[in-house]
């Protein structure tokens, strides 16, 4: 049996290893996020996708200037499919949008599935999936409060995703790298060696 000492010096050594194998995890997500393609200055649909409360939809011009917003229900308990279908075609011409940008959470496949669906949608938009990591956190800071006091947390995690679409590093930026959340355990780690990683 091991001595209580040797025991003690044994489980902080493994402890170390697993840290910096866990913050190498966190520093390559993080930096493959940072370093996404940006799509540029485009005019964006951008989709909160849920199923109960439905999808927040925003229209941003190609700054990220938010122009208009709306919710519709595409999916189960109201399902609004022709309702829903004609909102996001009304937007899209009435915005001359470029591309559609959905958020990868709950009820992402559906909402994208739903689009693509839409026949007479213009082919030439592309639909592209975006990370929400930290979405909610931007939603609910004094960065998104102040830059939109008059709207409410969905909204302005609509907008969020919209604009990592246009430009993914300009946008997570705004978020404390701990907050994004692309690495499991992050807050376990020892916090000064992952602030300097």
């Amino acid at each position: 049996m091991l001595q209580p000492s040797i025991e003690a010096e044994m489980r902080l050594f493994t402890k170390q290893i697993a840290d910096e194998k866990a913050i190498q995890v966190f520093a390559d997500n993080l930096r493959e996020l940072l370093l996404a393609s940006p799509l540029g200055q485009k005019s964006i649909l951008a989709i909160d996708p849920g199923f109960r409360t439905g999808c927040k939809v925003v229209a941003l011009d190609a700054q990220g200037k938010l122009l208009e917003e709306t919710v519709i229900y595409p999916h189960e308990p109201q399902r609004r499919v022709m309702d829903s279908q004609h909102v996001v075609m009304a937007m899209c011409a009435k915005h001359e949008l470029e591309a559609i940008a959905i958020g990868n959470g709950t009820a992402s496949r559906e909402t994208e599935q739903f689009i693509r669906s839409i026949e007479v949608l213009p082919k030439t938009i592309p639909v592209i999936m975006v990370s929400e990591a930290g979405a909610s956190i931007y939603s609910a800071s004094d960065v998104a409060r102040e830059e939109f006091p008059e709207y409410d947390l969905t909204v302005r995690g609509a907008v969020s995703i919209g604009r990592r679409l246009a430009d993914p590093l300009a946008e997570l930026v705004k978020l404390d790298a701990k907050s994004i959340g692309v690495g499991q355990y992050q807050h376990d780690v020892d916090q000064v060696a992952l602030k300097i990683n």
